[in-house]
């Protein structure tokens, strides 16, 4: 069985441990919610987990029994007691725990030693999961699927759709790499300490082939436009831009950013590549 509010609660007090608002820190207890999640995330024999923030391992054991878990935990306060309850759950041998930030680590370097397809299944702490999310759908291709529990409305954002006020950056970069689904609410209930907020169960299925742009290209006019996103694109992003380039693009000069599709944002991204690539050529 996961650990229960008891057993959590008689391990912090024993490790002399109190969760940690600054890192984010709400513990799944609740076994019904830890079921839900592997079978949600379809997890199988030998499949490859990555685990971000597993606190005491409540959610680490269960996913233990059905493959390999690498877990990378900041708070080196935890580290003993979640190899307590690895022991007492004997899976001890199939879990590797890394004590780093992830917010931090180089994706590249982590699976150049940590070879095939991996899922990733979280309960992440709530102040890294957007800029995390982010990071390691662009950096870690490896990495097929994820399930994380995170706020409701980040979980919103990120599954946004156009036209919506949701829309946002998160929602643009993370459907550019991947189809992305909230599979339902999460109560507060389900965790120690318990959340002010509800919590929501995220999906991430990556693109086999995400549409051909200049990532760099890309992110950039996305930031832009979004950080100034009551402005016209015209203005946030199109001084010095030809008209073409929206047209060819199928982008109203007028628009909002939130108003743009995936697929618009690409086209925008290819076309001012090309408008540069042509005012070289021409100046030369």
């Amino acid at each position: 069985m996961p650990l229960g509010k008891k057993d959590l609660i008689e391990l912090m007090d024993r490790y002399q441990i109190k969760p940690s608002k600054s890192l984010g820190q709400n513990f799944v207890i609740d076994p019904n919610t830890i079921h839900r999640i592997i079978r949600d995330a379809k997890i199988g024999s030998g499949d490859q987990i990555l685990e971000i923030g597993p606190g005491f391992g409540s959610l680490t054991c269960e996913l233990a029994k059905f493959g390999k878990v690498v877990a990378i935990e900041y708070d080196r306060f935890l580290l003993e007691g979640f190899s307590e309850v690895m022991t007492s759950h004997g899976v001890e041998e199939t879990v590797e725990i890394i004590h780093a930030d992830a917010m931090k680590i180089s994706w590249t370097e982590f699976f150049s030693q940590r070879e095939g397809i991996w899922k990733m299944v979280s309960n992440l702490p709530y102040n890294i999961a957007s800029p995390l999310l982010i990071t390691v759908l662009e950096q870690a291709p490896q990495i097929d699927e994820i399930f994380v529990m995170v706020q409701k409305e980040v979980a919103e954002r990120f599954a946004a759709t156009p036209g919506t006020n949701a829309c946002g950056i998160p929602s643009v970069k993370s459907q550019y790499w991947s189809e992305v689904t909230v599979i339902g609410k999460v109560s507060p209930a389900v965790f120690y300490p318990a959340p002010r907020v509800d919590s929501a169960l995220l999906h991430f299925k990556r693109r086999t082939l995400p549409m051909a742009v200049n990532i760099s290209t890309f992110n950039e006019i996305v930031r832009k436009a979004f950080a100034h996103r009551r402005k016209m694109l015209r203005k946030s992003i199109g001084r010095g831009i030809e008209q073409s380039t929206f047209t060819d693009a199928n982008v109203d000069p007028r628009s909002r950013p939130e108003e743009l599709t995936v697929k618009n944002w690409v086209d925008l991204a290819n076309g001012l590549d090309l408008e540069k690539e042509n005012k070289l050529g021409s100046s030369q």
